[in-house]
């Protein structure tokens, strides 16, 4: 079970930008920083790959609505990272089955992308473009700093992840409800509006009086 509470917290950071996981493992593995990651990830063609495709969510990430739709194509890529790297983990230390860390790593990465997801979408509904710059940023560094801190204090690190997953998730219920009550009024707002200029042809009509 000592390899759980880094499973958790790579799955969790999968779910916003597996991409960073990915990376990030393999450094500290290329490096000797950890004896957790597997060889696997170490290998340069894997670093290369996660490094391209990194710096290219780092771009389309912080550009309104191409980030929803980025979120779109991943969420399935994202969970299965997830369940990969949790697996690739538990392998590497025999402590827990590889079904059981693949199960924890993509649920938990399914999540967190339903988080990040639902919340920029959220975000989009603002006309501005700096809300997503800032939000994609903090997700960055956020990612960065928690799966550095794993290394050293996976525990610690696992109870952050949880802690940030659950007020996440409360985040977007709350955007969400108040995005459907705007959404309410102003088709409320439209109704109403149609149906005051109804009548108002209909008075015209019958006084026969061209409607102003």
């Amino acid at each position: 079970m000592s390899v759980l509470p880094l499973v958790f917290t790579s799955g969790w950071a999968s779910g916003i930008n597996a991409y960073a996981v990915v990376l990030l493992l393999g450094i500290f593995g290329a490096t000797g920083l950890t004896d957790e990651v597997p060889e696997s990830l170490q290998r340069t063609d894997v670093l290369a790959a996660a490094a391209v495709l990194f710096l290219c969510e780092a771009v389309a990430d912080k550009i309104p609505y191409v980030d929803s739709l980025w979120d779109t194509v991943h969420t399935v890529i994202r969970p299965v990272s997830g369940a990969v790297v949790g697996a690739l983990l538990a392998g590497q230390s025999g402590s827990l089955s590889d079904l059981a860390a693949g199960a924890i790593g993509g649920s938990t990465a399914l999540a967190s992308h339903a988080v990040k997801a639902g919340t920029r979408m959220a975000i989009n509904t603002s006309p501005e473009p700096f809300s997503n710059i800032a939000m994609s940023t903090a997700e960055d560094l956020g990612v960065c700093s928690i799966i550095t801190f794993a290394m050293f204090n996976p525990e610690a690190a696992a109870i952050i992840a949880a802690v940030l997953l659950v007020l996440g998730l409360a985040l977007l219920v709350y955007l969400w409800a108040r995005i459907r009550r705007f959404l309410r009024r102003r088709a409320q707002r439209r109704e109403e509006k149609h149906l005051a200029a109804e009548a108002k042809a209909e008075a015209h009509e019958r006084t026969g009086s061209p409607p102003g």
